[in-house]
């Protein structure tokens, strides 16, 4: 990997941060009566754009805006024009990755027009959306915020409005829990407006429509586990690469599998919840590759998995194919509105690096360049350490963006013991595990799921 490319500065990054920061300040405040610094951040976010088909929009929902008269359709198009700069800065930085991973992206297909959705409850959440504008992170309450139950809840029994409803669900919880806004220490502007602009276009007609979906036919070789948890759900993902059938060309593919949690259950305890739902992941803790056939696919290379479309393979070692596999496999496109460079998450492999531990943590030092390892990432619920990745000779990673910089995830390492090389995963123990640390996690788990059990089971007598 050219880790040279990393390092060079991205023109015109800068100055749409800076825009959408400006912006984000905006929202801190509230927009029922603009004051000076936020004219000025509107101007902003209007002059980023012009020149593009948004540019009259914006600017005159930034002068509605900045009179304090900006309806619905207003602050639609201000979120519209910050997710356009955030996806711009999203493009910049994913082509920069693909030059340095020496890959060609997949181009994008526009996808059918969506089925009719129930507008009355869209309209309702873009005006509760527009209210919190209005109101702003500082003058946030309850009453404000509960405006939102309402519209969820008219949501959720619809399965087409789930995605819309979970993230105004979380987005609500999240307000109430920092209530009131006024008493705030500090606000976490980037964050709140990331949610709000992206409820406001998801929440329009035709936001959600799908691109077309095909399948897959070939051997799923796996590279590594994800594994994201939150107090009340965790969700693994894997990365691999896809060998098609027919010989075309190997692509970068993700399965996920996602369960609720209660918030006792950390650490290889995870693992419990997700394993009846995917075999992947004893394929992952096995070293083993999986046989696919017509399992669906997305246009952006997520595997709708079921284990009735897949069955076991040989086995297939992550790091060999991590040398002979990833480096041709293609990457797939970004579906528009997830463009933004949180989303950025590139396998890669790296190896001919020396691990530094400084006051800047732990970085790799390669080809003259120093990318920063982001160990906070690393799960409790495998075997993968800081320390194991300090020692290691070559890294399976995912490439991701922050705070400025590019850094690498380690999902895999590959250490020397006794002479030998040794691959650790972050995901070993998905499948299960003899490993000694994993078995009394797991029992822990175990033992905290059956008093629940026991406990909701009595709760229902009553």
């Amino acid at each position: 990997m050219r880790a040279d490319l990393l390092a060079d500065p991205v023109d015109g990054l800068d100055e749409a941060l800076a825009a959408v920061a400006a912006f984000d300040e905006v929202l801190v405040g509230g927009l029922l009566r603009p004051q000076p610094a936020q004219a000025a951040g509107l101007a902003g976010l209007a002059a980023a754009v012009a020149g593009t088909p948004l540019a009259a929009k914006v600017a005159e929902a930034a002068e509605k805006a900045v009179a304090g008269a900006a309806d619905e359709d207003h602050f639609v198009a201000l979120a519209a024009a910050r997710s356009a700069l955030l996806g711009s800065v999203h493009d910049a930085l994913t082509d920069r990755v693909q030059q340095a991973a020496g890959r060609t992206p997949g181009e994008w297909t526009a996808p059918a027009p969506a089925a009719q959705q129930p507008a009355g409850v869209l309209a309702a959440a873009r005006s509760w959306l527009a209210d919190l504008a209005r109101c702003g992170w500082r003058g946030i309450d309850h009453d404000v915020v509960s405006g939102a139950a309402q519209v969820v809840g008219a949501m959720l029994p619809d399965p087409a409005l789930r995605r819309q409803a979970a993230l105004l669900d979380g987005f609500a919880a999240e307000l109430a829990a920092s209530c009131p806004g006024s008493a705030l220490e500090r606000v976490p502007a980037r964050r709140w407006a990331d949610l709000w602009s992206r409820g406001m276009l998801l929440t329009l007609p035709g936001a959600t429509a799908a691109a077309p979906a095909g399948t897959a036919t070939g051997r799923l070789l796996p590279l590594g586990v994800d594994l994201h948890e939150h107090a009340t759900a965790v969700q693994a993902q894997v990365h691999g690469v896809f060998e098609p059938a027919d010989g075309g060309t190997p692509l970068l593919v993700r399965a996920s599998v996602s369960a609720p949690k209660p918030d006792t259950v950390v650490g290889a305890g995870l693992w419990q919840l997700l394993r009846p739902h995917m075999s992947l992941l004893a394929a992952v803790s096995e070293g083993r590759s999986m046989d696919l056939v017509g399992m669906p696919v997305t246009a952006e290379g997520d595997l709708l998995w079921s284990d009735a479309y897949a069955r076991q393979g040989e086995a297939a070692d992550a790091f060999s194919t991590a040398r002979v596999a990833l480096p041709t496999a293609a990457g797939g496109p970004t579906a528009p509105l997830d463009r933004h460079p949180a989303r950025i998450a590139v396998p890669v492999f790296l190896e001919g690096y020396t691990a530094e531990t400084g006051d800047e943590g732990l970085v790799f030092a390669l080809a003259g360049q120093r990318l920063a390892v982001d160990t906070d990432r690393i799960p409790a619920a495998g075997p993968l350490t800081p320390e194991a990745v300090a020692a290691s000779v070559a890294c399976i990673g995912l490439l991701r963006w922050d705070a400025g910089s590019f850094l690498v995830q380690p999902l895999a390492v590959e250490t020397t013991v006794r002479k030998k090389p040794v691959a650790v995963q972050a995901g070993a123990w998905a499948g299960g595990t003899a490993d000694k640390a994993g078995v009394k996690a797991e029992k822990a788990a175990t033992d905290a799921a059956a008093v629940l059990r026991e406990r909701a089971g009595r709760l229902l007598r009553k």
